[in-house]
């Protein structure tokens, strides 16, 4: 099974794994968490959200008395995040080991 995630999904569930939230406020919290450098639009936001709720990464739930759809992780959602943190995580050490930072100029 590929795990791996494209960019706007991975922030999409980055965005959700702390309260479930609605399109429009997702897009928002997506360029916030990625201090602007990724700024998607509403046809990128729900074409992914499209294939996230086909995939069962992420489902509708209630949001009030609000016309919006609101969303929130899955269990699977949850678990492909957390692999995709650790595969990060792991190239960050990775690089760290192989002095790649300083040798790259970014420390």
């Amino acid at each position: 099974m590929d795990n791996s995630l494209s960019q706007s999904e991975f922030y999409i569930l980055l965005s959700l794994a702390i309260k479930s939230s609605h399109g429009y406020e997702i897009m928002k919290q997506v360029e916030r968490d990625s201090e602007g450098k990724v700024s998607m639009g509403p046809g990128t936001l729900y074409g992914s959200i499209k294939r996230m709720l086909q995939s069962s990464l992420i489902e509708e739930v209630a949001g009030g008395h609000s016309r919006r759809k609101y969303y929130t992780l899955t269990d699977k959602g949850r678990k492909s995040l957390t692999f995709e943190l650790q595969r990060y995580s792991d190239a960050v050490d990775l690089a760290k080991r192989k002095d790649l930072f300083k040798e790259l100029g970014l420390a």
